[in-house]
């Protein structure tokens, strides 16, 4: 699993470009973009293409060539392959195979956008590309307002502006976020603000939707957690964590794991754990 640049050619690891040269084969997402960046390191090694729409029909030939003794590389466009890219396939048949899948690591763009966004890195969730569909787009953010987790999304230009809208509809104008523009590339730009400041931003500047982008978005505080499982009785993920607890464990042992998880004070998951109990 090779990691290629996103933007700089710089940051093709050694290791990389040495694995790429003594592999037999290499199965990349793009052979003509690959190939450009294999001409431009010297590098003859066999390319064949492996991407969303004939991975399931290249696996199991990949998967015979690799039992027969083959060394082979996978690399997408950019960055890490199999992240928001082709290759989970042909992995999980190797694993299930028995062979060894040896990482060669380097750039991934969530990563580096992640260590840039200045939102808080100890936890995380990525969520890839949003649905395309506006419907579906806004149900997936919906169902992440809650999430207590900074977020990281992939966008691509001509949306970005409509998901800066929508996220500021879900999760609140006022909730902090970044946009990471073309990371390592010439016009590398960084933006950072509330949700409804970026929203505001992307209608306005043509240059915020130019390049690929990755969205940092801070989590959700914790105590909406309660807000919301109490302004309804069953939602939110307090509610949804102690109905689990509550009923394996004693209402006071539920209710203090119930608080190490979800990140809320003791006294207030106690009182929701009562209110779930007198209900059940």
């Amino acid at each position: 699993m090779v990691a290629t640049p996103i933007g700089n050619l710089g940051d093709l690891s050694s290791r990389a470009r040495s694995t790429l040269e003594s592999c037999a084969l290499i199965a990349a997402e793009d052979t003509r973009h690959t190939g450009t960046l294999l001409k431009h390191l010297d590098v003859t090694t066999p390319l064949l293409s492996l991407h969303e729409h004939n991975e399931a029909q290249r696996t199991p030939d990949l998967i015979s060539r690799l039992r027969a003794g083959a060394s082979i590389a996978l690399m997408s466009d950019a960055g890490t392959p199999a992240i928001s890219d082709p290759g989970f396939e042909l992995v999980r048949a190797a694993a299930a195979a028995g062979i060894d899948i040896v990482a060669v690591p380097g750039p991934c763009a969530a990563v580096a956008a992640l260590s840039i966004a200045a939102q808080p890195t100890d936890r995380f969730c990525f969520e890839g590309f949003l649905p395309a569909r506006g419907s579906a787009r806004r149900a997936r953010l919906e169902s992440l307002k809650l999430e207590p987790r900074t977020l990281v999304f992939y966008e691509s230009p001509h949306r970005v502006a409509e998901t800066l809208e929508d996220c500021a509809a879900a999760f609140g104008t006022e909730r902090a976020a970044t946009a990471a523009r073309e990371i390592t590339k010439l016009h590398e730009t960084t933006y950072r603000g509330s949700l409804g400041e970026l929203a505001a931003r992307a209608a306005a500047d043509a240059d915020f939707a130019r390049g690929e982008i990755v969205l940092v978005v801070a989590g959700a505080p914790a105590q909406a957690a309660v807000a919301e499982g109490g302004a309804d009785g069953h939602g939110g993920a307090l509610d949804r964590v102690l109905s689990v607890l509550l009923a394996e464990l004693p209402l006071k042992q539920a209710a203090r794991l119930a608080a190490q998880i979800v990140q809320v004070r003791d006294n207030e998951t106690y009182k929701r754990a009562l209110l779930l109990k007198a209900g059940s």
